[in-house]
Order: C-alpha cells, then structure tokens, then sequence
C-alpha cells in the first residue's frame, strides 16, 4: 500500500473498512460536494449508502494502482478522514500525465489541508511516478477548488467548454497545470511552504 506523509495530513488509499467513517464525512458534506460532482447513473448502486459499493469502489482503486492507471488517496488529519486526493487516468507514452482532484470536508476546509496533501502527491507524481504533467480541470465557480489551484500557482491553460457533466448539467472547465520543468523550479519551494521538510 502506498502512503504518503505531509506535515499535517497521511494520504493512503482507502479500504472497504473506511466505509463508516467515509460515509459519516460524505453525508455530512451532501450539499457541499454534490454540485461539484457527476451525477449517479441510473440503475448504479448509491456508493454512499451501500458499504458493497464502496467496497467495489475500493478494488477497482487497487487495480487501478496495480495497473499504474490511478491512485487514489484518502485525506486523514489526525487520524481521522477528512477528503481525498486522487490521481486519474494515467496515461503513458509520450503524454506521460495524470488528471488530479480533491475534496474535503467543509468543517475542514480553509485550513490549508488539501494544498498540503496536494504537494505531497504532486511530489509522488513527479518524483516516484515520473509524470511529465498533472492537470485539475475546475469548474469556473467553484471558488474553493480554484483557490486550492491559485494557492499553488497551477498555471491557467484556458476554459474546456461544457468539458464535464456535473450534477446533471455539461459545464465549462477551467484548466490547470504543472509540468515536471515547473517542478523542477518551484517543487522544493512547494515542499517548504507547503510540507515543511
């Protein structure tokens, strides 16, 4: 299992016996997260409220970091789960790049937990995976997402139209970026600012 540490964060992946706490953290946060995400599909088992789904959700994470094609990453602030972080759809070759979001808990949020957990994957991405390029597709709105993005000066590369379904409706995406030559100039600026060691 891959775990990684920031100053104030443990990111590791999450297991089928995370699901109560998951749960209690997601139904918290409904109104917060729902508008920022996919809608169910219909006919798809409620990941929220079926722990056999979650599980499912699980396993298909750990093929995903067998495979190389994803890593997925709970946020636990001491010791208890407060967000994720996962790196998608990793692709090879000459792209050599990965799709990163985020989430956290509203009672969380403002405290500068998911910037934090963010360097440490974008350092794991990097440095131990040898990504060319992560890139965070945000809706325009979305003030909190964009200023996790700002916070870490992920370079603006334009607005994707009607880029994504979110909660039923196709919606513009501003895009951001990081190549390995920027973390090359800033990542140990990151790391300090952001992780402390």
């Amino acid at each position: 299992m891959t775990t990684l540490f920031g100053r104030r964060v443990l990111l590791r992946p999450l297991e089928p016996s995370d699901f109560a706490k998951w749960q209690a953290v997601r139904r918290r946060n409904d109104e917060w997260l729902t508008k920022w995400e996919p809608q169910r599909l219909p006919g798809q088992p409620d990941v929220i409220e079926d722990a056999h789904a979650f599980g499912v959700r699980c396993s298909a994470r750990l093929r995903e970091r067998q495979l190389g094609t994803g890593y997925g990453f709970g946020v636990f602030v001491d010791g208890n789960f407060g967000g994720e972080v996962n790196l998608n759809s990793i692709q090879r070759g000459p792209f050599q790049n990965a799709y990163v979001g985020y989430w956290i808990d509203e009672k969380l949020a403002g405290n500068g937990y998911i910037p934090e957990a963010l360097v440490v994957v974008l350092r794991f991405a990097f440095e131990e995976l040898h990504l060319h390029r992560v890139q965070a597709a945000i809706v325009p709105r979305n003030d909190s997402s964009l200023g996790v993005a700002k916070k870490l000066d992920l370079r603006e590369e334009g607005t994707a139209l009607k880029y994504l379904e979110i909660n039923g409706v196709w919606e513009d995406h501003i895009r951001m970026a990081l190549t390995a030559e920027d973390w090359s100039e800033r990542g140990t600026e990151l790391i300090e600012t952001w992780i402390g060691f």
